[in-house]
C-alpha cells in the first residue's frame, strides 16, 4: 500500500508482509479488522443517541491459492505479539460462543481466562464489563458451520449493540438464560465462492449479517516468493510499539473535524448504492462502515480527531473494495447452478486469455449433464455482463473472457494514487 506519511501503521505493517505472495487489499483489510478489535469500545463515535464502534466484519474471499489465509494469520500474529488475546474458538456453536462470551463454562459456572475471552479493562460499565471477542477464522465454515442461520442472524445482532442499560440476553432450549453486557464482536475470516455459498443459504442474502459483511474480493497477486524471509524484529518490535502506543492514546469520544464533517455529509446523500441489487441491504450501512474505517484511519495515526485526509483515505479503501464486491459474491443467490458458473469464471480469471467451449467443458464436464447445460450457463453469463466472447472467425484467441468494469476515477472523496495495486487508469 502506497500511503502518505500521516499513516505510519499502514506503512509499517506492509513492510512486515512485504514478502508474502497474499495480494495487497487482503492484507489490508486484515490491518483494519484487528485494529478495529484491538482498540474494542474502549473509542467510540457518538451517533445520535448510539456509538459506532471501530469493531468490524471482514471476510476475505478468493479462489483457492489466493493466499487468504496468510493475510489473516499474520494479522492475527501482529495483535497477538502486542498483547491481544480474546480470540474465539476456531470451532463453536452458537450456544458454546454465548457461554464463552459470557465467562461461563458449559455446566453453568464461570468459565476460566483461557476458555475463550478474558474481561477487557476498557470495557468496565456501572452494571458489569463489556465482552469483547475476535473471530479470526481462515476457513469460515469451520468456525460458522453450514447453513447455520441461527447463528448467522445472531452475529448480525451483535454487530452494533450498544446498550448500557440492558444486556444482551438470550435462553437456551434447555430454559437455562445467559446475560452478556456490552458484547462486542470483531471477525475476520476467509472463504472461496464454494464455502460462501455453503456458509450462507440464497435466503441469507435478505439477512442482517451480510449487509454487515464487507466481503473484499482479490484475484491472486502473481507474487511467486520460493523462500519467504521472517521480518526483522525491528519491524515486528515497531508493530508492537505502535499498536500499543494507539491503544494508549486513542481512547474515548472520536471527533469530526469541519471539513471531514461536510465531507461525509456529501458522502451519504450522494450515495446511489452499488449496482448489485444484491447488495441493497448493504448500501443501507454503507455509511456505517466508512465511519468505521475514518475511525481506524484516525487511529492509524494516534488521534481520535477524524479529519478530512482520514475521510479520503477512508472512503478510497472502501470504493475500491466495493468495486470488486459483485465478484466477491459471485453468482451467489442467483440460480441452481451457481457453483458451476462460480468455477466458469474462476476458470476464466485464472486464464488470462480467451477460452474455447471445449476447454470450458473439460473443467466443468462432471457437474453438469451435457453441453446444452454449460452453453445455457455461458449464455447467461453473457446476458449478465460477467463474461463475452472475443476474437473473430479464424482468429487464434477466439473463445470467452472475464467482462472487467472499470474504476470511477471522478467519484468523491477518492484518491486511489493512495492505493500501490489500483490501476493507473484511475491515477492521476
Amino acid at each position: 500500500m502506497s500511503s502518505s506519511e500521516n499513516y505510519p501503521l499502514f506503512d509499517t505493517y506492509f513492510q512486515y508482509v512485504k514478502d508474502t505472495e497474499a495480494p495487497l487489499i487482503f492484507h489490508r483489510w486484515s490491518l483494519l479488522a484487528a485494529l478495529g478489535a484491538w482498540l474494542g469500545r474502549q473509542y467510540y463515535l457518538p451517533f445520535g443517541e448510539s456509538r459506532i464502534f471501530p469493531n468490524m466484519y471482514v471476510k476475505l474471499i478468493g479462489n483457492p491459492g489466493t493466499r487468504k489465509s496468510s493475510a489473516i494469520k499474520l494479522a492475527r500474529r501482529v495483535i497477538s505479539n502486542a498483547g491481544y488475546s480474546t480470540f474465539a474458538g476456531d470451532r463453536t456453536s452458537k450456544e458454546k460462543f454465548l457461554l464463552d462470551l459470557a465467562g461461563e463454562s458449559d455446566d453453568g459456572k464461570s468459565a476460566t481466562v483461557d476458555s475463550l475471552v478474558m474481561e477487557n479493562i476498557f470495557g468496565k460499565g456501572v452494571t458489569g464489563s463489556a465482552r469483547e471477542v475476535f473471530v479470526v477464522a481462515d476457513e469460515f465454515n469451520d468456525f460458522i458451520g453450514t447453513g447455520n442461520l441461527d447463528f448467522i442472524s445472531m452475529l448480525g445482532s451483535l454487530w452494533d449493540w450498544d446498550d448500557e442499560n440492558r444486556p444482551f440476553e438470550q435462553r437456551f432450549k434447555n430454559s437455562k438464560s445467559i446475560e452478556i453486557f456490552q458484547p462486542t464482536i470483531s471477525i475476520l475470516g476467509g472463504n472461496t465462492h464454494v464455502g460462501l455459498a455453503n456458509a450462507f443459504p440464497a435466503q441469507a442474502i435478505g439477512q442482517g449479517f451480510l449487509s454487515r459483511l464487507l466481503m473484499i474480493y482479490s484475484e491472486p497477486s502473481g507474487v511467486k516468493i520460493t523462500f519467504p524471509k521472517r521480518p526483522s524484529d525491528e519491524v515486528r518490535n515497531a508493530l508492537s510499539e505502535a499498536l500499543m502506543a494507539i491503544r494508549g492514546t486513542v481512547v474515548g469520544e472520536a471527533t469530526l473535524e469541519k471539513q471531514a464533517e461536510s465531507a461525509l455529509d456529501v458522502l451519504y446523500r450522494r450515495f446511489e448504492g452499488l449496482d448489485d441489487m444484491r447488495f441493497q441491504h448493504y448500501s443501507t450501512r454503507r455509511f456505517t462502515h466508512l465511519l468505521k474505517i475514518c475511525m481506524l484511519c484516525a487511529a492509524a495515526r494516534y488521534s481520535t480527531a477524524i479529519s478530512l485526509d482520514d475521510v479520503i483515505m477512508a472512503n478510497t479503501i472502501l470504493s475500491f473494495a466495493e468495486h470488486r464486491m459483485p465478484q466477491a459474491l459471485g453468482e451467489f443467490g442467483k440460480s441452481k447452478n451457481a457453483d458451476v458458473a462460480d468455477k466458469i469464471i474462476a476458470f476464466l480469471t485464472a486464464a488470462g486469455d480467451a477460452v474455447k467451449d471445449n476447454e470450458i467443458w473439460t473443467e466443468v464436464r462432471t457437474d453438469l449433464e451435457n453441453v446444452e447445460a454449460m452453453q445455457k450457463i455461458l449464455s447467461g453469463l453473457v446476458m449478465a455482463n460477467k463474461i463475452q466472447w472475443v476474437g473473430d472467425v479464424g482468429a487464434s484467441h477466439r473463445g470467452y473472457t472475464i467482462v472487467r468494469k472499470v474504476m470511477n476515477a471522478r467519484a468523491l472523496f477518492v484518491n486511489y494514487n493512495l492505493l500501490a495495486e489500483a490501476p493507473d487508469s484511475v491515477k492521476d
